[in-house]
């Protein structure tokens, strides 16, 4: 199960909507064993698409040092899908490559009609991808 305050899962819907129709991407860190998603990292899609994302390999490569150095880990992947729902695609399972990370989808299509956009977060691992509850939470 991902839990994640409400400030941060507000973060990621906000960029995924300030960036449609492109998609959205980032990383939520958190200290190092912890499973706890701490600071939001908005990244730039490099890709500028608005049906696919890539991180900047320069800012990824910043990022994971930043995060060396805080001893921290990526605990939430994030990205938008703009058209479909917010399931991993072929291309999502085959860039998941953090097995410990929480893989959150964020839609900003209305494609179940429950609303402007859907939040689910995912475990990918080996190609296997298994669907977790979210718990939003004020506080940890």
């Amino acid at each position: 199960m991902l839990t994640i305050t409400r400030a941060l899962y507000d973060q990621i819907v906000a960029h995924a909507r300030a960036d449609h129709p492109d998609e959205a991407c980032g990383v939520v860190a958190g200290p190092a064993g912890t499973d706890r998603p701490e600071r939001f990292v908005p990244m730039l899609n490099a890709a500028r698409s608005p049906t696919f994302y890539e991180f900047d390999s320069g800012d990824l490569l910043k990022l994971y040092r930043e995060m060396d150095d805080r001893d921290e880990e990526p605990v939430v992947i994030y990205h938008s899908h703009t058209a479909t729902e917010a399931y991993p695609s072929r291309t999502d399972v085959s860039y998941a490559n953090e097995p410990g990370a929480h893989y959150v989808l964020v839609s900003t299509a209305d494609t179940d009609g429950a609303g402007p956009f859907q939040f689910r977060s995912f475990r990918i691992v080996d190609g296997e991808i298994a669907e977790e509850e979210v718990a939003v939470v004020e506080a940890y």
